[in-house]
């Protein structure tokens, strides 16, 4: 299958050519940065209405891992225009993390929606150096459809386990390679490296179970799923909840 796989994504990649240039050029980066944030404002309408009941049971007891003051501490990486913010529990305390500033507009815009909540701050940084948040000051860290995108997955699970005060939670929604002996798999490989620059920095191929696997967390909870979305590109999903 190497060979297919390699005349196929050099072929694809050869049509590709022009939006690789303006890639070269920092043209094409810029307008993913400056238009991803309307893209997430269609797709997670859609993708919330399809996966409702799995965000609702991934969510459904974050309460329980408030701290000694009752109130609840939540660290979203990857927060994106706030499409989560309506599942979180009434009186929780939210920090949004995310590396595109231009997400800030739609962002305040949930914000101003979910009224149930109390939101800290917004912190423009990455899921691997979120130095601003102190060591295990938060109870829950949440990612979904963001370990797909980050440069490094273990450093940012890393700064998950760092930020999380020992028995705190990280819960994880996020799709995945397809298992290699499917079509689907086959096509991922092929479309990988332009869906990359499509989708502001997405991989379809990444294992990510086997990253969370190899974390430090003392105890994995994780699911895998075929996602009931249109895209099946994006169908194989992994879902659950990593412990400290």
């Amino acid at each position: 299958m190497a060979l297919p796989v390699f005349i196929l994504r050099l072929a694809v990649c050869i049509l590709a050519f022009p939006m690789y240039l303006l890639n070269f050029l920092g043209i094409w980066s810029w307008m993913c940065r400056t238009l991803f944030p309307h893209f997430l404002a269609w797709f997670s309408e859609m993708y919330n209405e399809k996966m409702a009941s799995k965000k609702r049971e991934l969510f459904s007891n974050l309460q329980e891992f408030a701290g000694p003051s009752g109130k609840l501490s939540l660290l979203e990486v990857g927060c994106g225009i706030g499409t989560n913010f309506k599942l979180y529990p009434p009186g929780c305390r939210v920090t949004c993390v995310d590396p595109n500033p231009n997400c800030e507009k739609l962002l305040i815009k949930s914000m101003a929606e979910n009224r149930h909540l109390e939101f800290e701050r917004f912190l423009v940084a990455a899921g691997e150096n979120m130095h601003q948040v102190a060591d295990g000051s938060v109870d829950v860290v949440v990612c979904t459809l963001v370990l797909c995108s980050v440069k490094s997955q273990e450093q940012t699970l890393q700064e998950v386990y760092r930020v999380l005060r020992p028995g705190g939670v990280f819960c994880f929604l996020e799709h995945v390679a397809a298992k290699p002996s499917t079509w689907n798999y086959f096509w991922q490989q092929i479309l990988d490296p332009v869906w990359f620059l499509l989708f502001n920095g997405c991989s379809l191929t990444r294992e990510t179970w086997k990253t969370l696997e190899r974390a430090s967390f003392s105890k994995l909870k994780l699911q895998h799923l075929q996602a009931p979305l249109s895209w099946e590109l994006v169908r194989p999903h992994i879902f659950g909840y990593a412990v400290k």
